[in-house]
């Protein structure tokens, strides 16, 4: 594509975007119960195809992996600090390469829907808030949903500990899978621990502003505001085979041990993937 072609690109998505906004300062506008806005979510995904394309550079494999249509369940290492960024490249990955694109709901830490400005537009390109109550929902309604396990340990980890997988928690998203015959697919991003490489915390600021924490990088606090541009490292994510739920009988999701072995064979499976997913990738940001 050349530069003019470009241009011309970007001036039709700005004017769209322009319209979406006018339309909603009307009222002119379908969410649904969780908020999500489909039309607003086209309105700024330009923004999230800039990130994909040019600024991580983002190379997806095993998108097919991916159900076209009805339930299923995306399981994915956190990463990213603050920003649930690796969830929305997994988003945008389905968008730009799957043959029949559909929108990822992603599950969300209460404390992030919690923050102004940031809720608002999570809520409306997808996010849910992250209980098995909202998941069980969103499969019974036949949807792609998204969770990370990892919690807030994931994208809470120091530098020195990047891509090693922390606890799964106690198997909740694997319960629900179970109970609602729901696929999983495993997904192994590597990329985003690298932009925002934690040496520290600031636990005061923590407090504030009701965050697990706030990390210290190698540009925030010391470039201010401007420290929270996350650094153009080269991301790679791999879509896995889906396992197979299908097998396991009514009251499966009550067995523990079921759960655990279950539960442990995504969580390995996603960390085999991190550790190709890197050799494969080379250097984080050449």
């Amino acid at each position: 594509m050349s530069q003019v072609e470009q241009v011309r690109e970007w001036a039709s998505l700005a004017q769209g975007a322009t319209e979406c906004i006018m339309r909603r300062m009307t009222g002119e506008y379908h969410e649904d119960e969780w908020g999500f806005d489909e039309e607003f979510a086209e309105a700024v995904f330009p923004v999230m195809d800039f990130l994909y394309r040019v600024w991580w550079r983002v190379r997806t494999t095993g998108v097919t992996n991916v159900p076209g249509h009805g339930r299923a369940l995306l399981v994915g290492n956190h990463s990213g600090a603050v920003f649930p960024f690796d969830g929305a490249m997994v988003g945008a990955a389905i968008q730009k390469e799957h043959p029949l694109p559909r929108w990822a709901r992603a599950l969300i830490l209460n404390w992030t829907l919690a923050q102004p400005g940031v809720s608002y537009l999570l809520r409306r390109t997808g996010g849910v808030a992250a209980n098995p109550a909202n998941l069980t929902r969103l499969l019974e309604q036949d949807q792609l949903a998204m969770v990370f396990p990892e919690g807030a340990k994931g994208f809470g980890k120091s530098f020195s500990e990047r891509y090693r997988l922390q606890r799964f928690g106690r198997g909740g998203f694997v319960e629900v899978a179970l109970e609602t015959g729901t696929p999983i697919v495993p997904v192994a991003v590597v990329g985003g621990e690298e932009i925002y490489p934690k040496l520290g915390e600031l636990s005061a600021l923590a407090k504030i502003v009701g965050a697990p924490y706030v990390p210290i990088t190698p540009t925030f606090p010391l470039l201010g505001p401007l420290g929270l541009l996350p650094l153009p490292s080269r991301w790679r994510i791999e879509f896995l085979e889906p396992i197979d739920l299908s097998g396991y009988g009514p009251g499966a999701s009550q067995d523990r041990s079921l759960v655990f072995d279950l539960s442990e064979r995504v969580r390995e499976t996603i960390q085999e993937a991190l550790y190709r997913g890197l050799v494969e990738r080379g250097p984080a940001f050449l």
